[in-house]
């Protein structure tokens, strides 16, 4: 669309200054924290879902939060059903309700559905 047809003047101008929604407490295995994050999705909701790479998990960010919380992975780095390794970028399939993982790792691409998760 155009700007016009939003009412956004011609002349706007938008803030420079990003925020943090996710991690920025140094790396580490924390659920405050990301350690290499590739991959991300955003939901309708405004949630986050974070491939971190070094975590071997996948990490859900609801919208305000101060932690995450592990959806995928997070059993150590492994080939194992319920492992991850390396992933690198995450999509969630809203008619599965699940979410669609690249785990480079492993040389595949894993679906998982989204209620599996836990509190790390």
């Amino acid at each position: 669309m155009r700007a016009s047809q939003r009412n956004i003047p011609v002349d706007a101008t938008w803030s420079q200054t990003g925020i943090t929604v996710a991690g920025g407490n140094g790396q580490g295995k924390g659920t405050h924290q990301l350690y290499h994050p590739h991959g991300l999705f955003v939901d309708d909701e405004q949630t986050i879902y974070i491939a971190d790479y070094t975590n071997d998990w996948i990490v859900e960010w609801k919208s305000g939060a101060t932690n995450g919380q592990v959806v995928a992975g997070g059993n150590g780095y492994g080939n194992g059903d319920n492992q991850l390794s390396q992933p690198l970028d995450v999509i969630v399939d809203k008619v599965t309700d699940s979410l669609i993982i690249c785990d480079n790792g492993n040389q595949r691409v894993g679906r998982w559905p989204r209620q599996g998760g836990k509190t790390r």
